[in-house]
């Protein structure tokens, strides 16, 4: 674990040394200034029930029992950020298998019903990324293609339907040099072009899990808050304190316990 903690100490420096954090964005990106993008200008594409149903993503339909824990868990989670000002929200997990992905898609989908928020939904797992997969989009450009400087950020967002619900999405590809991305300027612009320009505006990124590697210490200070996902069979204790000590300077607005072996519920949360 040594060498993890060396790279929260790299990430505080880092952060330190460009004097920039999350509310960093909203100061340098005034609520008035004109978004990099429109909807109207996005790719769009209709999301098919049957798919989405079978990697249980549900939440896009408030009617569905399955939304309903996703619902609550949504209405903790707006209180938390509007409360504090907060726009971009960060999922992850102490080890994969967790379902943190499956939670990010669905609290984005619970978030979206909403007549008057609107949600980007931004995969940063350059080493198993999994948001494409899931919703049954086609791969292309991405946020890798944009830290790499081989698209602009309008052609690598998609606009995702499905019924009356509606979100925009940024997938990605799978990156062997997922470090270098994830510290890289290019990130920490390309993040605060998505999330610094309109209040009502939610971002969730789905980040890797945090005991895998470096990436997700290198990208926190560029977060609001931490949504960790947990899960019944497969988090120890101990690797939920692990995350912890790690996310002690960030702000964590709930923990999800995934896997719950109770009828009707998917997880539970504290």
């Amino acid at each position: 674990m040594e060498s993890i903690r060396q790279a929260v100490e790299r990430a505080k420096l880092s952060a330190e040394s460009h004097g920039v954090g999350a509310s960093d964005v909203y100061r340098r990106h005034p609520l008035t200034d004109i978004s990099p993008f429109r909807s109207a200008s996005l790719s769009s594409v209709e999301l098919n029930a049957a798919h989405l149903q079978k990697h249980r993503i549900l939440a896009h339909d408030g009617k569905d029992v399955a939304a309903r824990p996703f619902d609550l868990l949504r209405a903790e989670v707006l209180r938390s950020m509007d409360l504090k000002g907060w726009r971009i929200l960060a999922v992850t997990s102490p080890t994969p298998s967790c379902g943190k992905t499956f939670t990010a898609l669905n609290l984005a989908m619970s978030i979206a019903r909403q007549a008057d928020r609107e949600v980007c939904l931004v995969d940063l797992d350059f080493r198993r990324p999994q948001i494409a997969t899931s919703l049954g989009l086609k791969s292309g450009h991405g946020v890798t293609s944009v830290l790499e400087g081989r698209s602009e950020l309008h052609n690598a967002m998609v606009q995702v339907r499905i019924g009356s619900t509606r979100l925009e999405v940024m997938p990605t590809t799978t990156s062997v040099n997922s470090s270098d991305l994830s510290s890289s300027l290019a990130l920490k612009k390309l993040l605060q072009d998505v999330a610094g320009y309109e209040r009502s505006r939610i971002t969730i990124v789905d980040l890797p899990p945090m005991l895998a590697g470096h990436d997700v210490i290198s990208i926190l200070p560029q977060i609001d808050c931490v949504l960790l996902v947990a899960a019944v069979g497969t988090t120890k204790t101990s690797e939920i304190e692990d995350c912890k000590k790690y996310l002690e300077n960030s702000d964590i607005v709930r923990v999800v316990l995934n896997k719950v072996p109770q009828s009707n519920n998917t997880f539970a949360y504290y």
